[in-house]
């Protein structure tokens, strides 16, 4: 089980209040069979718009693994897509105002920490990522700060999932994987599980 304790790397800012999950990855690729290939569709439709100028398509953004958002981000419907695509982009951590909650479990759930801090961190986080796209950025989950070139900051993340996360236990397969021999017993114990022996 993977422990996410740090996160550091690029940041990458993108500006706005009710980012929804339609517009982190249109309907039209929720068709896919796997996840694979959505990291090249995230935001599509606001990078079309843009016109090279979205910072998922600026150059001095590319390899960025932390985002920096707003207010209210990943609203909307509930599609695991949304997460998927940004993580196959590259994203490992999100610092942002507020999150929808469905977004933020999702995320939780893949192991990418979702910390808030307040608006005025935040947009200076996002200006200095503006001005020095080049500047590193780390996301202390055990301190629960977030450093960016010399700015240092509080975040805040719940108690629940910050243990989830610093423990490695935000990943349910491996859960069961380390715990087989405990689940083999308890299946052993349940009899309704012994029923087709009863056929032969």
């Amino acid at each position: 089980m993977s422990q996410v304790k740090t996160v550091s790397g690029r940041g990458v800012p993108v500006v706005g209040n009710d980012i929804d999950t339609d517009r982190i990855i249109p309907a039209r690729y929720l068709r896919c069979i796997t996840f694979e290939g959505l990291g090249d569709k995230a935001f599509a439709d606001d990078r079309t718009q843009a016109q090279g100028q979205h910072p998922f398509d600026q150059p001095q953004y590319q390899g960025a693994n932390i985002l920096v958002v707003n207010g209210n981000f990943g609203c909307g419907s509930s599609r695991e897509h949304a997460p998927q695509a940004l993580a196959k982009w590259g994203i490992q951590a999100i610092v942002g105002e507020s999150f929808a909650e469905i977004f933020f479990g999702n995320c939780v759930a893949m192991g990418i920490p979702c910390v808030t801090a307040s608006a005025e961190t935040v947009q200076q986080i996002q200006t200095i990522l503006q001005e020095h796209p080049q500047a590193s950025i780390t996301l202390d989950l055990e301190a629960m700060e977030v450093y960016c070139s010399d700015f240092k900051a509080s975040v805040s993340l719940g108690e629940g999932a910050r243990q989830m996360l610093t423990t490695g236990t935000w990943d349910s397969c491996g859960q069961l994987v380390a715990q087989v021999n405990q689940i083999r017993a308890t299946a052993a114990k349940l009899p309704y599980l012994n029923w087709s022996s009863s056929l032969t």
